[in-house]
């Protein structure tokens, strides 16, 4: 399977498939723990118009694909915050979205080359996730407009480094 999986930037016309993805992951592990309003909040943030626009000024979003499938995303805004990380369940467990992260870190780099920290808004269901990738808490839950997260972030500079 190694070799048929690839990592790209989302071209355009690709952002209703991601979008696809997001939703699907979302309705089944992370939308459980939000109320209909974070649900509504949370759907209408990945409508694919909205993505391809926001990839197309200060956001970008790196895909995983498997024989031209996309099975993975990260969006990140502004070279420095994850908007959006989702793996499909068929292929969650097996590190591509460390790898998402990795590479998704090697393009901050390249426009922040003194980048020392990553930001995330992690739904209760990723805390875990993001822990294992080396995030920590960095705040207290919080819900905005209905969509419950926990604000954590990945140290770059340092031996604690995860991903350096």
């Amino acid at each position: 399977m190694e070799a048929s999986l690839y990592y790209r930037l989302m071209k355009s016309g690709e952002e209703s498939a991601v979008c696809a993805l997001v939703t699907h992951v979302f309705n089944e592990f992370v939308a459980p723990d939000y109320s209909d309003e974070g649900a509504e909040e949370f759907l209408k943030y990945v409508e694919p118009n909205l993505l391809l626009e926001r990839s197309q000024e200060d956001h970008f979003v790196l895909v995983a694909l498997l024989l031209e499938e996309i099975v993975g995303m990260i969006e990140v805004r502004d070279y420095g915050h994850i908007s959006l990380l989702f793996v499909d369940k068929r292929f969650q467990r097996i590190g591509i979205g460390k790898e998402l992260l990795r590479k998704s870190l090697e393009i901050c780099f390249s426009h922040k080359p003194g980048l020392s920290q990553v930001s995330v808004n992690s739904s209760p269901y990723a805390v875990e996730v993001y822990r294992k990738l080396g995030f920590r808490q960095q705040g207290p839950r919080q819900i905005v407009m209905g969509i419950c997260f926990d604000p954590m972030v990945l140290d770059l500079s340092g031996p604690q480094s995860a991903m350096g």
